[in-house]
């Protein structure tokens, strides 16, 4: 396995005569078992040329035996399909104020779990250190070796230069900013390392969980802050730099005087955060300190949390009535703390967004309350080193470099 940090996939020529079995692996991913001979007549290559194929997957332990098809006449044919158990993946979600890292297959089964309660402002060092430590101990007691490990994929609370997996001036990471995760992890545990935002893993991991079948996809974050991931044609889109979906700080009509702590003024986080609807409640009199007890008070009947939550979806729904008639997801799923118990919330974003945006654009379009959960973030993070480690050219080098002893 490439031990590079690089994020940009070794070119196909230096697979040499391995060359092209990463383009026919991907026909086994769907994990659906095949004979040689459907694969050659998928393909169109020569059956030799499959079998040589086949047997250097074989050996690298990606694909495994499934069984005997159905036999014509004469001795059965053996049929192959992707071993998804062949390596792991440590999929970490770091929260501001958790550590979550896990241990899965590259199919993104959970096989292990450790949980820490770690604040992010403790700095890279001591929270990466603490993730390396969990990891080992997740691994062992998953009964998997280092050796297994594919690869760490990591969310961040805060904006992340994908291709490096540096911290861009993350507001809630002290000592964050330009900070080499990868480098850093990558000392204790040499294996592939990918990192990105919490919204962008989450919105991978919600959509293979739940929304696998499409490729349009939108997901928000309703928190401390309001974020999201936005998949359009089956790929995660992330901009130039790194800052695509960033809704929080767009303005809303209703925010004219209103200041963010980003120092500009309207930003929708500063009206419809779990931050902001308390500040809004405590100005009311009512006894709320975070998000969570807005929530408990909706819970209990009070009506302003509850007219505070609707209005606060209303006011997500002004900016996503704009994103509906721009990207014409066919799914949007609220998630974050505030989007997963606000029913009240989702009602005031469904009410807008059904009201702005044009018939065609909501025709099909659900809106909806995200369905992972926590896990989100886990499955996304898998997700993410499974799609590198995968692709066509990293298992054409991986392939290449074992034939050549490296």
């Amino acid at each position: 396995m490439p031990t590079s940090g690089d994020l940009l996939p070794p070119p196909a020529e230096a697979a040499g005569s391995h060359s092209r079995v990463g383009d026919l692996f991907q026909l086994l991913r769907d994990g659906k078992a095949r004979t040689r001979a459907e694969l050659a007549l998928s393909t169109g290559l020569a059956r030799s040329t499959v079998a040589a194929r086949v047997d250097a997957l074989m050996l690298s332990g990606l694909v495994g035996p499934a069984g005997e098809a159905v036999s014509s006449g004469g001795r059965p044919p053996s049929r192959f399909a992707f071993n998804p158990a062949a390596r792991v993946v440590l999929a970490v979600d770091v929260g501001a104020t958790h550590v979550i890292v896990a241990v899965t297959d590259l199919g993104g089964k959970v096989l292990g779990q450790r949980r820490a309660v770690l604040d992010i402002a403790d700095g890279p060092k001591v929270v990466l250190d603490r993730v390396v430590t969990l990891g080992r101990e997740v691994l062992a007691g998953a009964g998997r070796s280092l050796q297994e490990l594919a690869g760490v994929g990591m969310g961040l609370p805060g904006p992340v230069e994908h291709s490096t997996g540096t911290p861009v001036k993350p507001p809630i990471m002290p000592g964050w900013d330009g900070f080499d995760v990868v480098q850093y992890i990558r000392k204790s545990l040499p294996v592939p390392v990918l990192v990105d935002n919490d919204v962008n893993i989450m919105a991978l991991g919600e959509r293979a969980a739940h929304w696998a079948g499409h490729n349009n996809f939108f997901f928000v974050k309703v928190a401390t802050g309001i974020g999201a991931g936005i998949i359009s044609s089956g790929a995660l889109q992330r901009g130039a730099d790194g800052t695509a979906g960033d809704l929080g700080h767009v303005r809303v009509p209703r925010g004219s005087g209103v200041l963010c702590r980003c120092g500009n003024h309207g930003c929708l986080e500063a009206l419809a955060s779990g931050p902001a609807l308390a500040a809004e409640l405590r100005g009311q009199g009512l006894d709320v300190a975070t998000g969570a007890d807005v929530l408990r008070l909706a819970a209990e009947g009070e009506v302003r949390a509850v007219q505070a939550l609707r209005q606060a979806g209303r006011d997500v729904g002004d900016v996503l009535a704009t994103v509906v008639n721009l990207l014409n997801p066919s799914v949007i799923v609220i998630g974050g703390s505030l989007g997963e118990a606000g029913d009240h919330l989702v009602a005031g974003i469904r009410e807008v967004v059904y009201q702005r945006s044009l018939p065609l654009a909501t025709s099909r379009l659900h809106i909806g309350v995200a369905l992972a959960g926590a896990s989100a973030a886990i499955l996304g993070a898998s997700q993410m080193v499974a799609q590198h480690v995968l692709s066509p050219a990293v298992i054409d080098a991986t392939l290449a470099a074992a034939a050549g002893g490296v």
